[in-house]
């Protein structure tokens, strides 16, 4: 199809090529910070902060974004003329500086973020602190947010921002907390509710949190850009680096508070949140800035303190207070050998000892043993008084509602907050109600400052400094744009990547559930107990005929077991009594599969030992397959683990069958309480399209903003760049569903007209009937009747509108 290009339709930006800190700090501090940085501000001009130098001088402005020809500046580097020569009487500026000037103007002036030529001030509170609130200075406007929002506006001379519509806030809030637009019915009971609005716009709220799947599977896009967890890339191949997907789509499921999460992760009770501590072993040789003892340090104070470390991390830092030994004395808490202190990537001779940034809470202890250093670390973070760590996640949940950071960026909590009141109080909330996520999210939806008409920003429009005036709509993340498409369309895909397993187990169809997998073990349970060590490798080789959509199992043995899938570690065990789901979906392939036991018998004498395996898989076409542990499995005596969570090479002879194993009665108890139940949950996988945030990313979500995740992100670009501006309007990905989904939409709902269908597409993408010059536009290109093209046509004309491509 033919389409308009983008251009016309967006603002563009392209990555800066100047890089601010090591081209343009230094030629600003060699000729120009004497007397136009810090405390100095001769001739009224000061470049101290990027606010100051847009400010200009007591002549006016001295750099216009942008223009290098009408920048005083530049007028006066260059200029002969001894009375306005700048610099007056020092080294005049190389042809290579003034053009490196040139190029940081025309590129409107990139700064790092937080960065000062003289250091603020401000320090920030570490222990919390409960605001007075505001008296409610408006009749009906008396949530505590509002309060002190209020008065913030008044002190400004800001006018109160109108409120929204309920059905512009039913699109706000699904998007927001679930990812998804709201369902057309939902949508209609909740805009016939009689109610008072408060009461049912919180009933609202309410519901969306209680759909604890949408909840999770899209919150999960937030935590994995934050924890830096994927599916795929760096360091997942070679075994140089772990996911935490399971364990953080189950933390979400459960809404897992949020202390306990992060002492979870700090210091892991189990392999399935290790991961984020452990980072990424990058092969070959590193500097001294990306071993894992250093990402430790950088990725705890990031995520949970809001600290940016990677200067720290190299000298110490010139954006705040941090130094090069606090960050190493961090990355000594994960270390297990000496770590050697090195400033610019050469040693210094000096040995890091573990502690912690705020020894007015305690300190770690550095003689102790790893996992003890971790958990003292996770319980200081966690620490009641440590308001750094909430305040820095509250911060974070209210720039994904309200668009702009309390403290921005995010990862600057060194910065003065626009409104200390609001940010403490919401810290403050968080703790006082167990670090519940959903119920803050909940508390702040349910502001009357959420539930307003969003600011109109212009660009520049917090060059001279930031003041609330309401919320800021917000661009689709790639994931929810690609999900609103899939649900929309009907093309999500059937498989997912993430190795989880959907939903929870339903007690009702766990009874429906039959067993029938055998236990088994080598030749030797033939003959009595086994010996105890002994180890057995067990396995399975089988064909699927068709692609897969679903698959998962339940494996144990007693006493430990590690389970391979395609020469693949998928998990291990070494409590028999402890079953889990584990998720196959991701492992399995069409055609030729295996399935590997390496199971180990315990105790200090022959003891009786048995493997146990019991899988589910699902087809695209619906069909159901069971693999389970049963005489035609295969034994072998001699097991080899391999390395790096690859299955070592197999011996080619000795194979035998396997042997079944009467099973004790403590298995069958065990296995009767937890294996049906598991099953069941299972069973659910299918019920819901999958959504982007399960998935590994592709062209159009990168294109979209979707990060690799080789680092941390915590926030990402709002602006629509060049790249994607092709991509939406000629890309394969988008115009392939778009196609599908046109055919889809034929096929599966009879339209009475075209009304009819263009009512439809307006009422299910922005909420809202189209005008009457929209039904005749858009109904006037369908043509006389529908086909596959003018729907595909109509269906991408109406998701480019920024109406819908923005949270608004």
């Amino acid at each position: 199809m033919i389409r308009p290009s983008l251009f016309l339709l967006f603002t563009t930006l392209t990555s800066s090529a100047v890089d601010f800190s090591h081209e343009i700090v230094p030629i600003l501090k060699k000729h120009c910070a004497e007397c136009h940085a810090g405390d100095k501000k001769k001739g009224g001009f000061s470049f101290n902060t990027r606010t100051d130098l847009l400010e200009g001088s007591e002549n006016g402005p001295v750099i216009v974004k942008g223009k290098v020809d009408k920048s005083r500046m530049i007028e006066v580097i260059l200029s002969t003329d001894s009375d306005e020569q700048m610099p007056p009487k020092e080294d005049r500026l190389s042809a290579a500086e003034v053009a490196l000037l040139k190029n940081w103007i025309a590129e409107d002036l990139p700064w790092e973020e937080g960065f000062a030529f003289k250091k603020p001030s401000y320090e920030p509170p570490l222990a919390p602190r409960h605001p007075e609130l505001p008296a409610a200075s408006v009749a009906g406007r008396d949530h505590p947010i509002d309060r002190i929002l209020d008065k913030y506006l008044k002190d400004h001379q800001k006018a109160q921002p109108d409120e929204i519509d309920d059905a512009t806030f039913a699109r706000r809030a699904a998007l927001d907390l679930t990812g998804l637009l709201p369902e057309t019915e939902s949508l209609k009971a909740f805009l016939a509710d009689a109610s008072p609005k408060s009461q049912k716009r919180e009933k609202f709220i309410e519901t969306l949190l209680g759909d604890d799947i949408a909840y999770a599977e899209h919150w999960l896009t937030f935590w994995n850009d934050l924890l830096r967890n994927d599916y795929g890339g760096t360091g997942f191949i070679t075994g140089g680096r772990k996911q935490i997907s399971k364990w953080l789509y189950d933390a979400l499921m459960t809404n897992m508070p949020a202390d306990a999460m992060a002492r979870e992760l700090i210091s892991p009770p189990s392999d399935g949140s290790r991961g984020f501590i452990d980072g990424i072993k990058w092969r070959g040789d590193v500097s001294a800035g990306q071993t894992v003892e250093i990402q430790f340090a950088q990725s705890v104070s990031q995520s949970f303190l809001g600290i940016n470390m990677k200067c720290a991390s190299c000298h110490d830092s010139f954006i705040d207070r941090w130094k090069l030994d606090e960050a190493y004395g961090l990355a000594a808490v994960y270390s297990t050998r000496p770590l050697d202190i090195a400033r610019c990537d050469k040693p210094t001779g000096r040995i890091a000892q573990a502690s912690w940034l705020f020894p007015e809470l305690g300190q770690i202890d550095a003689k102790a043993t790893q996992p003890e250093r971790l958990k003292q670390l996770a319980g200081l973070m966690t620490h009641p008084q440590n308001g750094r760590f909430t305040r820095t996640l509250v911060n974070r949940l209210w720039h994904r509602l309200m668009g702009r950071g309390i403290v921005h960026p995010l990862d600057a909590m060194q910065t003065e907050p626009w409104s200390a009141d609001l940010l403490d109080y919401l810290a403050t909330y968080l703790s006082d109600n167990k670090y519940d996520l959903k119920k803050t999210l909940a508390h702040i939806a349910g502001s009357q400052a959420y539930q307003s008409r969003s600011e109109v920003v212009e660009k520049g429009a917090d060059d001279h400094g930031y003041v609330y005036a309401g919320p800021r709509s917000r661009r689709l993340t790639a994931e929810q744009f690609v999900d609103v498409i899939w649900h929309l369309t009907g093309t999500a895909p059937a498989k997912m990547d993430a190795p989880i397993m959907r939903g929870k187990a339903d007690p009702t169809a766990a009874k429906d559930i039959q067993l029938s997998a055998q236990w088994i073990w080598g030749d030797s349970a033939s003959k009595g107990n086994p010996p105890a060590g002994e180890t057995v490798m067990l396995r399975k080789t089988f064909k699927l005929d068709a692609p897969v959509s679903g698959a998962s199992a339940v494996v144990t043995a007693d006493n430990s077991f590690i389970l391979y899938v395609n020469g693949r570690k998928v998990s291990s065990g070494d409590n028999w009594k402890q079953f889990e789901a584990v998720p196959l979906h991701a492992s399995l392939v069409e055609g030729a599969n295996n399935i590997t036991i390496i199971a180990k018998n315990a105790g200090s004498g022959p003891n009786a030992a048995g493997a146990y395996f019991e899988s589910h898989i699902r087809y695209e076409d619906g069909r159901q397959i069971s693999i389970v542990t049963d005489p035609s499995w295969q034994y072998h005596p001699n097991a080899n683990e391999g390395k790096e969570g690859r299955l070592g090479a197999q011996p080619k002879e000795g194979w035998k069958p396997a042997t079944v194993v009467k099973p004790v009665a403590a298995w069958t108890a065990v296995l009767n309480r937890s294996v049906p139940a598991l099953l069941a949950q299972a069973g659910q996988t299918s019920k819901d399209p999958v959504r982007a945030s399960l998935v590994k990313s592709n062209f159009l979500m990168r294109t979209l903003g979707r990060p690799n995740r080789d680092q941390i992100v915590s926030m990402r670009p709002d602006d629509l760049t060049t790249l994607e501006a092709i991509d939406l309007s000629n890309g394969a990905i988008l115009t392939d569903t778009l196609a599908r989904g046109a055919q889809n939409l034929l096929a599966k709902k009879k339209w009475k007209d075209l009304s009819t269908f263009t009512r439809w597409l307006y009422q299910t993408t922005l909420c809202r009937e189209p005008s009457a010059a929209e039904l005749s536009e858009i109904t006037g290109a369908l043509g006389e009747t529908l086909t596959e093209q003018s729907i595909a046509d109509t269906l991408w004309t109406v998701i480019m509108l920024p109406e819908f491509q923005r949270v608004r």
